[in-house]
């Protein structure tokens, strides 16, 4: 059975949300956020001490965007991927990526800087310039759903996920008040999906 290592709404909810939309049988293990720091045994288990960390057979995966898409290849979720045939087949990639290195890295830094880190070391100017990258990057979501209620191929797929996830971290710092309708649409479509919810009923479960 694939184990997954979790933390509440973290990177590693990507991984469960793509467990849920595939259907597959997984133990789910809930740290501390984060872990590293509240959980050092974990350490032993993951060294870099980072969620996710997905064990499947002899598989180790820590990378939350590349579990999804392996997961879909492995265990032939078709309808979750784009073929290389397929016209988007790039923008598929595109989007698998940019969900995690151009929409969540700018959020974590936003959430280091005031939430994190001690209070004498929080940096409000860091976290809104952060925040103004975020929100500049986006505009490529609200060009897209300016077109099509998913990313790309017409159809739901681990990009929407990966991109997911992201509107999912901003709606946690605060931010998605300032959505654009599009984008705000798009979420709100995102989470009326059952196994959205069935990803946040099997977090609060553990």
């Amino acid at each position: 059975m694939i184990t997954l290592y979790h933390c509440r709404n973290a990177r590693s909810f990507r991984v469960l949300w793509a467990l849920c939309e595939i259907g597959l049988d997984y133990e789910l293990k809930l740290l501390p956020f984060p872990p590293r720091v509240h959980q050092r045994e974990y350490l032993d288990i993951n060294p870099l001490g980072t969620i996710p960390y997905m064990i499947d057979g002899e598989t180790r995966m820590t990378e939350s965007s590349a579990i999804c898409h392996y997961l879909a290849v492995h265990y032939e979720a078709r309808e979750l991927l784009v073929q290389p045939d397929e016209q988007d087949y790039g923008a598929y990639l595109n989007w698998l990526f940019f969900g995690e290195a151009t929409l969540t890295f700018p959020q974590t830094l936003v959430l280091r800087y005031t939430r994190l880190e001690p209070e004498e070391r929080r940096n409000p100017q860091v976290a809104e310039d952060y925040e103004r990258w975020f929100f500049g990057r986006l505009r490529a979501v609200d060009a897209a759903m300016q077109k099509s209620e998913t990313l790309c191929a017409g159809r739901f797929t681990m990009a929407d996920i990966s991109v997911g996830f992201a509107l999912m971290l901003a709606e946690e710092l605060g931010l998605s008040g300032k959505f654009t309708e599009p984008v705000a649409a798009y979420w709100n479509r995102l989470q009326q999906r059952p196994a959205f919810k069935a990803a946040l009923a099997a977090q609060d479960a553990g």
